[in-house]
């Protein structure tokens, strides 16, 4: 895979559509429409209170050389966050170079992370730098990092601690500067604790961490990125203007959405390969039944839904008829609001759907931030 330089932050990519000046920002990824298929989360919006939340994290830290972990389930568009670290970073000028981990034979990650030299191993012909050579002075974005051999964990953790590299069958090292953003769809702390990651490699990777909310915990951004996928296929498809119908959009905003953007993008490509007449309909929509099916491990019930949880947990509060009940409800939904925007007044203002003066003044009461701020 050849190094894979990152275009500018929110640009348009190619030939895709003109935006509106107000439009929710967007990432897309270089040469998205030259897949055939989606096999991975192709466009990013930030239009979800959540989603600006995070957005705004990663201003804040992008600029810094501090290694980033981000975690998000499959199909949530975590390359798509890690190009965004680079292009906002010192470092844009410079390759981005994304490698899948899982994707790698155990019998060559270690040839294809720090290279090797001729005759290394049989079929090793000629020298071979690796990935992190690549990308010097850039990034190296490791994805499915959990997916790494032991063996490699402790030579990756070298890498990091050293700055620099060992190519296999090489006695002499090779400085590297390269800032490492990794990404995982499982819990590495999980790992840890199963003696399947190395605790001081997570602490390392975990210097700042990006969550990745999934799409069904950020309806907002539902509609738009339909919308824009409705743009990329139609172009692709030789189709005129298509609009959705409000059923459909009631559809989408209804389902739980297991495969994240990358299910919504398969989605959309389906219904425009069989809609008629220019308009999207609800029965255009071919969904998955997955998220009806998918239960804990150990078959375990599905948790409640979480306006359920919330009701469960309000009548347990009713049954204890405490003192001063609405405040400590309304205390605890606007400090986990706050929290949840990571402190952010404005997105959590937005979020809860109140004024940011309103917030403030319920904030100040509850003593979460100081009068004079």
């Amino acid at each position: 895979m050849p190094p894979v330089h990152f275009l500018p932050a929110f640009a348009e990519h190619g030939d895709a559509p003109a935006r509106p000046r107000d439009a929710a920002p967007l990432l897309t990824l270089p040469g998205a429409r030259a897949m055939p298929t989606s096999i991975r989360a192709t466009a990013q919006v930030f239009e979800d209170p959540r989603s600006l939340a995070l957005l705004e994290r990663i201003r804040l830290v992008a600029p810094s050389d501090a290694n980033v972990l981000i975690l998000g389930e499959t199909g949530t568009g975590k390359e798509l966050i890690a190009r965004h670290v680079h292009a906002l970073s010192a470092r844009r000028a410079e390759p981005f170079v994304a490698v899948n981990c899982g994707a790698l034979s155990e019998t060559l990650v270690e040839s294809e992370l720090f290279g090797h030299e001729k005759g290394a191993f049989t079929g090793a012909f000629t020298a071979k730098a690796g990935w992190f050579e690549a990308a010097h002075g850039g990034t190296l974005f490791l994805d499915e990092v959990g997916d790494l051999p032991p063996s490699i964990q402790v030579k990756l953790l070298r890498v990091l601690q050293e700055r620099e590299v060992v190519r296999l069958g090489a006695r002499r090292s090779v400085p590297v500067d390269v800032r490492v953003v990794a990404a995982t769809n499982v819990r590495l702390q999980d790992a840890v604790a199963a003696g399947h990651f190395r605790e001081d490699l997570f602490y390392r990777l975990h210097v700042v961490s990006l969550a990745l909310p999934t799409l069904r915990e950020r309806p907002g951004d539902i509609l738009p990125l339909a919308r824009h996928f409705i743009d990329e296929y139609r172009h692709r498809l030789g189709h005129g203007p298509v609009r959705l119908d409000a059923g459909a959009e009631r559809r989408l905003l209804a389902h739980d959405w297991p495969g994240n953007i990358r299910e919504l993008e398969n989605v959309i490509h389906h219904g425009l390969l069989i809609c008629r007449h220019g308009v999207l309909l609800a029965d255009d929509l071919q969904l998955s039944s997955l998220g009806l099916q998918r239960r804990p491990a150990g078959g375990a019930p599905p948790e409640p839904a979480p306006l359920q949880a919330l009701e469960t947990a309000l009548s347990g509060l009713f049954q204890q008829q405490g003192d001063q009940l609405y405040e400590r409800i309304e205390e605890t939904v606007v400090r986990a609001a706050f929290e949840f925007c990571h402190r952010n007044q404005v997105q959590a203002a937005r979020l809860l759907g109140i004024s940011r003066n309103i917030l403030r003044a319920r904030l100040i009461k509850h003593g979460d931030i100081a009068a004079a701020r």
